[in-house]
Order: C-alpha cells, then sequence, then structure tokens
C-alpha cells in the first residue's frame, strides 16, 4: 500500500521540476552578419555566462545569457574597433544580455526539441523583448543547440554602421552555437 501512494508523489514532485543548463562559454559561439550589397561580414561575440533555467511542464524560464560586448570581432581590427567605439559603445554599455522568461513549445529532456525562447534582450543600455528560434538536442546530460534571431538595431537606437560607399541591412541576424550541460537544481 505504502508503495502506491509513493510513487505517484515521487512522480508529482518531478512535475514542474526546473531543468538547469550551463552553457560552455569557451565552446559556445555567438555569431553575428552584417550584409550589404557587395559583402557580407560574420564576426563572433564571445559568451562570458550562460545559464539557463527551464521547467519543461509549465514553460517558465529564467537565467541569464551574457556576452562581453567589446569581444565582437570580424577579422578587422578598424571595422572592430569602430563598431566598439561608435556603434556598441562598450566602453560604457560592457554586457549584452539575454534574459529567458518562458519557453513556447515542449522541449524533451531527451534527443531533439524545436521551439521558441522568448525574454528580455539587453543592448546599448535599453531592454527588449525579443524570441529566438531555438534547435537542441539533449544526450544524457550533454546539451548542444543553434539558436538564431535578428536585431533590428537601427530601431533599437543603435547607430547604422552605413558610409558613403557603404550601405549595410538595418538588422543583423545572429546566430548562437551552445554546448552545455545539465546541472543538478
Amino acid at each position: 500500500m505504502r508503495f502506491l501512494v509513493i510513487v505517484p508523489l515521487a512522480a508529482s514532485s518531478l512535475l514542474g521540476q526546473q531543468t538547469r543548463v550551463e552553457l560552455d562559454t569557451s565552446i559556445t559561439k555567438v555569431n553575428f552578419t552584417i550584409s550589404d550589397v557587395l559583402h557580407t561580414v560574420h564576426g563572433t561575440f564571445q559568451l562570458t555566462k550562460g545559464d539557463l533555467w527551464f521547467d519543461p511542464t509549465s514553460g517558465k524560464a529564467g537565467g541569464m545569457l551574457v556576452v562581453n560586448g567589446a569581444s565582437g570581432h570580424s577579422g578587422s581590427h578598424a571595422r572592430d574597433s569602430r563598431m566598439n567605439k561608435n556603434i556598441l559603445q562598450s566602453e560604457i554599455y560592457p554586457e549584452i544580455t539575454f534574459t529567458p522568461d518562458r519557453i513556447d513549445g515542449k522541449v524533451n529532456l531527451a534527443g531533439h526539441s524545436e521551439f521558441k525562447l522568448h525574454g528580455t534582450f539587453t543592448i546599448h543600455g535599453a531592454a527588449h523583448e525579443l524570441t529566438m528560434n531555438v534547435k537542441a538536442d539533449i544526450n544524457g546530460n550533454r546539451v548542444t543547440a543553434i539558436a538564431d534571431f535578428s536585431v533590428p538595431y537601427v530601431q533599437w537606437g543603435l547607430k547604422n554602421p552605413s558610409t558613403l560607399f557603404l550601405r549595410v541591412s538595418d538588422t543583423a541576424p545572429i546566430e548562437i552555437n551552445a554546448v552545455g550541460e545539465i546541472k543538478s537544481s
């Protein structure tokens, strides 16, 4: 009789339990693309913190992704310096963050999942609502994921890096290639 009572209680305690994911900042890549009619610039930023949690039952999420705003690297020192000084103003706004609040869709705790991760993206000192499209794979405790979204940086008050002869898009596609581990709560 006791066994029948304990099993449902144990099962119900698993419902609503948070799953915590810690991203490996040395492997996770935050990629950006800036395009014009003549060429496309690809670059990366360094993730400095990647701690997330989610409740697979309720869809609630939390934690924070933190990117070093001055770490942008596009292969051109002059372009990167101009981006840090004039566009991102990384001396004043050293961090770019994303704080999730919910997941739309189902996250499988084993195998492949596709879902939307909604939250607040803060760049250049201002917070903006943002939804990432996420494709994730969980194998044991290992998590790999690709998240993509676009930053409408001009609409969000950042300077457009266009010059007299070079006209770039008003948005920057971002792709996060994440590797992490599920941690015990």
